[in-house]
């Protein structure tokens, strides 16, 4: 028996149930009730967007252009990252909490304060900075050319490692804190294994690679170094180190051994430092002030990096009616849908193809530079980037400018016919293919887990996670892998205008540094962004001393434009973690990098540098 209460659009029925059961109360919502509380989260949906509308509208207000006062100092703040690809703004930016620079706006920041009446000095502060060595010479190059001005450039150094001080040796003044450290002492490679804990996991994973050098899966199978990593770390170990007791030792005007003596000693305390002769003065950052007031014989104005590079009237300074792309490919080639992962931080092949497809038929772009910074990743993602890129090449002079890195299916990407240029520090080569899959049935076993199936099919269970690789399964990957190796050697002996014979001892997937991948024949110039232009400048019959202005691709974008864009790319929630991911500078152990996972436990072939290079 049901008994049925009616209050307004509350219904509430009691059923009795069947004979000795308890009884059961149903409440369900009449139509008036449903649409007030449909009307209440419609409010709250709405309130919601009026916020965030509002607040864009303060931040629009709060980030117009500053005004830039003659006799200015710009103050160059830099900490954390320095990507290549302009990260989303926020509208808290406004309010103090801005999105780094990018290293197109450091170099064009600087050249812009070289010939601006209004900028009297510069001062950088670098402060934490997470960049690879290619950075750091692009940096204190950089520096170097400002200092052409003639203009002071001062160095204040907080706490200062390796690479605050590399590219701070550039300044005509460097000053520390009186009671600070200097920690500079050297060069040090670390590899993580762990097949220990694997095994212990009861996980193995089945590796098979192209190239005697190509020893990504390594970290899964071995405990140590192989003698083949072994050799090619130790080859960049010794330049790296090199390379920074000659840009300290030159900038500072001491010897190769004062500077080796000074590593051998480091971490240096401020009088330490100061005796050496590794700085100017030892003094806090106001008396540094107090120094630049009298050397510039009036009071010292600041002006922050960002409010100049978007200050009124700076846009005039180098403007030019030659325009430049400068095309940015950064981070982990994917494939898939856009959107399917961050692809603020990776390079998805149909966003970027897109992208490619846009630049190659903008008609206003007298030339383009694309600027790679990528480990590879997934072999058939960068395959159809290759056939975008030699579109685009086809369509457009082009130049290839290399960052930090540009490996494996970053170094596949440009080859396009067009040429290269990277800078001494950069990682490039590694032409080899590797492929991995985890066997994960001893795991499951410690778990009570088992697997039981049919298939239908010689190599059905290829992909399976509870068998290894039996050798019918290995030969059949063997197969895929080669093949993808020799089509990757073909593309690179015919873009390098060499023989597959000639590229292929360069080749078996070994890392080179910039320097020492143009002594092989695998990069054209030594150089950074300036070099590349000049470079583009005379594919593009562009006169040597005409000025001209880099279109950045993609450009910057502001959280409010993704809100209210149709576009298929990358979700909010994506953009803003990767603005997250920029801003912490954090780091995923190689274990968690997830884009290799997924694309292994899905049965990819890789084209991924082998370890990545941190500078800490």
């Amino acid at each position: 028996m049901n008994t049925e209460l009616r209050h307004n659009s509350l219904f509430i029925v009691i059923s009795n149930g069947d004979s000795g059961s308890i009884p059961r109360v149903n409440v369900r919502i009449g139509k008036p009730v449903a649409k007030f509380l449909l009307g209440i989260v419609v409010g709250v949906v709405v309130a919601v967007v009026i916020g965030v509308i509002a607040l864009f509208a303060i931040a629009s207000l709060r980030s117009r252009p500053a005004e830039i006062a003659s006799g200015s100092t710009l103050v160059v703040h830099l900490s954390g990252e320095l990507p290549e690809r302009a990260p989303v703004e926020f509208p808290l930016e406004a309010f103090g909490q801005r999105a780094p620079l990018t290293m197109q706006e450091v170099w064009l920041l600087l050249r812009k304060a070289a010939v601006d009446q209004r900028i009297k000095a510069v001062v950088i502060e670098p402060d934490g900075l997470a960049i690879g060595w290619g950075k750091m010479q692009e940096l204190h190059y950089d520096f170097e050319q400002f200092r052409k001005s003639g203009k002071p450039l001062y160095a204040y150094l907080k706490s200062p490692g390796t690479k605050e001080y590399y590219v701070s040796t550039a300044a005509s003044k460097v000053y520390i804190g009186p009671d600070d450290m200097l920690n500079l002492k050297g060069v040090r490679f670390e590899l993580m294994y762990f097949k220990d804990t694997l095994d212990k996991l009861g996980v193995k994973v089945d590796v098979e690679h192209a190239g005697k050098y190509k020893d990504y899966g390594d970290m899964f199978t071995r405990t140590n170094m192989s003698p083949e990593t072994r050799e090619v770390l130790s080859s960049i170990i010794d330049r790296l180190y090199g390379d920074l007791i000659k840009t300290i030792g030159v900038s500072r005007k001491k010897s190769a051994n004062e500077i080796q003596d000074a590593i051998d000693n480091g971490p240096l305390l401020s009088p330490q430092v100061a005796s050496r002769g590794l700085v100017d003065g030892l003094c806090y950052e106001d008396q540094m002030y107090g120094k630049l007031k009298a050397a510039l014989k009036d009071d010292v104005r600041k002006v922050s990096e960002r409010d100049y590079i978007h200050g009124d009237k700076t846009d005039a300074i180098l403007s030019s009616k030659q325009h430049i792309g400068f095309v940015v490919a950064q981070g982990e080639i994917l494939r898939g849908e856009p959107g399917s992962s961050d692809s603020s931080s990776n390079i998805e092949s149909e966003s970027f193809t897109r992208l490619l497809d846009k630049v190659a038929d903008n008609s206003d772009l007298k030339g383009v530079i694309v600027r790679i910074d990528s480990p590879g990743g997934e072999v058939f993602a960068s395959d159809a980037i290759w056939r975008s890129m030699n579109e685009l090449a086809r369509k457009k002079p082009v130049v290839i400018s290399m960052s930090d890195t540009a490996a494996s299916g970053g170094y596949y990407m440009a080859m396009n016919g067009s040429p290269i240029v990277a800078y001494a520090g950069t990682l490039t080569g590694s032409i080899g293919v590797v492929f991995g899959k985890p066997d994960l049935h001893g795991l499951y076993d410690k778990l009570g887990i088992t697997k039981d199936g049919l298939s239908r099919g010689r190599f059905a269970a290829i992909d399976s996670d509870y068998a290894p690789l039996d050798p019918g399964e290995r030969d059949k990957l063997r197969e895929g892998i080669d093949d993808n190796y020799k089509v990757f050697l073909h593309k690179v002996a015919q873009s390098r205008k060499r023989t597959v014979d000639q590229i292929e001892p360069v080749a078996q997937g070994r890392v080179w540094l910039g320097d020492q991948a143009k002594d092989v024949g695998l990069v054209d110039e030594i150089g950074g962004i300036d070099r590349a232009i000049e470079m583009v400048k005379q594919k593009a019959s562009i006169p040597a001393g005409d000025a001209v202005t880099l279109v950045a691709y993609p450009g910057r974008r502001s959280l409010l434009e993704i809100l209210f864009s149709q576009s298929n790319e990358a979700s909010v929630e994506e953009q803003a973690m990767a603005a997250v991911k920029v801003r912490s500078g954090g780091v995923l152990p190689p274990l968690l990098r997830v884009p290799q996972v997924r694309a292994w436990l899905r049965g990819g072939y890789l084209s991924v540098s082998p370890w990545s290079l941190t500078v800490r």
